[in-house]
């Protein structure tokens, strides 16, 4: 079935006492507002210009200060099926919505789904499986 998916986001994960300084820093850094997600009040995230990527500032409950990358899918179970074969591993499922998963490295990155019809030729990568 075909799917498709594309990089699109840069998350910075840092622990909550530095979580408004991060935001404060990136908004500046980037000349965009962060704004503070209603559903999930720990993200501040704003498209950057030309809407190609954007980045998000995670607020952590624990864990040190890192950075990972989110991969937006119209198919979730495709799309996490096909990095697994490459290598990754599959850790958890967030708010039955999202998926955490490591790299071949060990490194965490997240899959997100996005609405069908969203994600096209155009805009992300189309995989024929």
């Amino acid at each position: 079935m075909t799917h498709y998916s594309r990089l699109y986001k840069v998350v910075i994960d840092v622990p909550e006492g530095d979580h408004d300084k991060e935001v404060t820093f990136w908004q500046e850094a980037t000349g965009q507002t962060l704004t503070r997600f209603e559903r999930y009040p720990e993200y501040h995230g704003a498209s950057l210009p030309g809407d190609v990527f954007a980045l998000l500032v995670q607020r952590l409950g624990t864990g040190p200060a890192r950075v990972h990358l989110d991969i937006h899918t119209d198919d979730l179970e495709a799309e996490t099926a096909r990095l697994e074969a490459l290598g990754a591993r599959r850790l958890r499922l967030v708010n039955d919505h999202w998926c955490v998963m490591e790299d071949p490295a060990g490194l965490p990155f997240c899959v997100i789904p996005q609405p069908p019809g969203s994600l096209n030729d155009q805009n992300a990568q189309r995989w024929d499986g």
